[in-house]
């Protein structure tokens, strides 16, 4: 049985609004706890550990110094000053109306899914009293 071409186009727009959904989820979550991390700071770090490595005499101590200042070389190395959670969010804003309508998601499962309240409201995603 052969799909109409508007099956066809429902289903890859319910595919493309899985994974701008999913995207910005993945961003949001891997963000580090605490006052978001600048090139700068990152910097910064690289440097005080670098100074810290080349000071120490305890061998373990300098194992965990220059792993953390691996985290940090790759944390560099990855750095793009938050646009893929701007880009996920954009995502997320112009999908996630249709998406939780469409899937029956209230406001209520994205608050405690992580989401701020002002990107639902972007979205057009109004706090319900369901739960």
């Amino acid at each position: 049985m052969d799909m109409s071409l508007e099956h066809k186009e429902a289903l890859a727009l319910g595919r493309q609004q899985s994974r701008a959904i999913k995207a910005y989820l993945e961003a949001h979550r891997s963000r580090s706890v605490g006052r978001p991390a600048t090139r700068k700071s990152l910097e910064e770090r690289y440097a005080t550990l670098t100074e810290k490595i080349e000071s120490t005499e305890e061998p373990l101590a300098m194992v965990a110094l220059i792993q953390k200042r691996l985290d940090v070389e790759h944390a560099l190395a990855g750095f793009d000053e938050g646009s893929d959670l701007d880009k996920a969010q954009a995502g997320f804003v112009r999908h996630a109306k249709a998406y939780s309508e469409r899937k029956g998601i209230s406001y209520s499962a994205w608050r405690l899914a992580g989401v701020p309240p002002a990107v639902l409201k972007a979205a057009g995603i109004a706090e319900t009293r369901r739960r």
